[in-house]
C-alpha cells in the first residue's frame, strides 16, 4: 500500500474499501511508474 500511496498520493483510508485484487492491480501500476535503479541516476 505504501507504493500506491507514494505514487498516487492516496491515503490509507481511500484504499481501505478496495479488495485485495484491486489493490494488487494498483500496486502493479504504481510499480510501473516508480523509477528503476539504485537511486543514483
Amino acid at each position: 500500500m505504501a507504493d500506491i500511496a507514494v505514487v498516487f498520493h492516496w491515503t490509507p483510508e481511500s484504499m481501505n474499501p478496495m479488495e485485495l485484487d484491486e489493490l494488487c492491480a494498483w500496486r502493479a501500476r504504481a510499480a510501473a511508474r516508480m523509477p528503476k535503479g539504485d537511486g543514483n541516476e
